[in-house]
């Protein structure tokens, strides 16, 4: 075990802690990976934990609250959108020299990157320069992505020829990401199946890394009944990959079962937004949502539906979980939340038949509720990242590793 990382406790030493530098492509956006990254700067924070964050944003600057060090970088005007408000900079290396200015005088023991965008390839960069282990984790599945999207945009192509454009643009992506990660020194994935397909891949260690919920904003208590009906919910991007066209068709077979009385609220922005509006007799398209008003929103719903199938984890099936809602979801994007079918909801192919049962007993809802309420209260963010420092020293744990942080120990007493 690497000597400089027990398990990070609050009665833990902070010098014990090893110094993260996390270069992130999301923080203030509304997605996983920014949650993730908002949730480590917390926890570093409140234990006390050395750590620095970096992350693109509207202005550069620089500010340190308690042990957490951040950096904001302005993106330039050569900025382009890859997702809904998430931005990549083909310029962002003009900070080279004033990044390492700023790592130097943190001495970070390694750099975690959250993946290949412009941050994270700032982040690598800066990881060869100072001679630090790189740490990179798997947060999303972009191929797939790639993939889901060239066949909505090439729908007016002959369908074979779609599907061979879109399977031939998806390896290559996978082929480039794979090339990325293994420039780590090792690798982390928020479930086994992608575990252990990165490591077949990139020849490289890589270890689980879990995901959490706050479950003191994501609460049963924030319930809000002003409007009768059964409410089906979904948060998350309403694009192509998300498959959330499948509300269209889970709404028409409720109506042909003789159900009337329900809505859909589907809590998101993207590409999919108008035809959802213009396609759901029973939709309710709001937007984003945040904080307090995100929290009701969950806790109002009855049953929360998650159509997609290229999500490595998927967080907001936890935030559901979270608010006492069961989940309706595929076999695959269940199973690596961790989800038991009929449990705290069903893992199905068929929403519609998993949905109608839901509809039609308030007790079965209720019980897979608190069943749903209790797995969520397993997945506190402080555990999370209490295994994910563990992780550090098992991955770090080499002799190379271990000479280099002694000498970088020694040369800090002495200062």
């Amino acid at each position: 075990m690497f000597e400089f990382i027990p398990r990070i406790t609050k009665a833990s030493s902070v010098n014990s802690a090893p110094r993260v530098a996390l270069f992130t492509d999301s923080f203030h956006e509304t997605n996983g990976v920014a949650t993730v990254s908002r949730q480590f700067a917390d926890f570093a924070q409140r234990r006390g934990i050395p750590f620095c964050c970096i992350y693109g944003g509207k202005e550069t600057r620089v500010a340190q609250q308690g042990s957490v060090l951040t950096m904001e970088l302005k993106r330039s005007p050569a900025s382009f959108p890859v997702d809904k408000g998430l931005y990549s900079d083909p310029l962002l290396s003009r900070y080279k020299n004033w990044m390492l200015n700023r790592l130097t005088s943190f001495q970070p023991d390694l750099i975690h990157i959250t993946g290949p965008g412009d941050v994270g390839i700032l982040g690598f960069w800066m990881a060869h320069c100072l001679k630090v282990p790189l740490v990179a984790s798997w947060h999303t599945n972009l191929h797939e992505f790639v993939s889901r999207r060239l066949l909505k945009s090439l729908s007016f192509f002959p369908g074979d020829w779609r599907e061979r454009v879109a399977s031939f643009s998806e390896s290559q992506v996978l082929r480039a990401l794979v090339k990325f990660y293994r420039l780590a020194y090792f690798g982390l994935a928020p479930n086994a199946t992608m575990v252990d397909l990165l490591r077949d891949l990139t020849g490289r260690n890589v270890y689980l890394m879990k995901h959490g919920v706050d479950v003191d904003l994501f609460s049963p208590a924030r319930r809000e009944r002003a409007r009768n009906g059964f409410c089906i919910g979904y948060v998350g991007r309403l694009t192509p990959e998300k498959n959330v066209r499948a509300f269209a068709e889970l709404e028409r077979k409720l109506v042909a079962a003789g159900e009337r009385d329900f809505r859909l609220l589907l809590v998101g922005e993207g590409s999919e937004r108008e035809w959802l509006k213009k396609n759901l007799r029973f939709g309710e398209v709001p937007g984003v949502l945040h904080g307090e008003r995100l929290a009701s929103a969950f806790a109002s719903m009855d049953a929360f539906v998650f159509p997609s199938r290229t999500d490595t984890f998927g967080l907001v099936i936890l935030e559901a979980m979270a608010s006492g809602v069961p989940v309706i979801a595929n076999p695959d994007t269940g199973s690596r939340v961790g989800i038991s079918d009929r449990r705290a909801g069903f893992l199905s192919e068929d929403f519609t038949e998993s949905v109608l049962e839901l509809m039609k007993s308030d007790a079965l809802r209720q019980k897979m509720g608190c069943e749903a309420r209790r797995f969520a209260c397993s997945k506190v963010w402080s555990g999370v990242f209490e295994d994910l420092y563990e992780t550090y020293a098992v991955g770090l744990d080499t002799e190379e590793v271990r000479n280099r942080l002694a000498r970088k120990r020694a040369s800090l007493v002495q200062r």
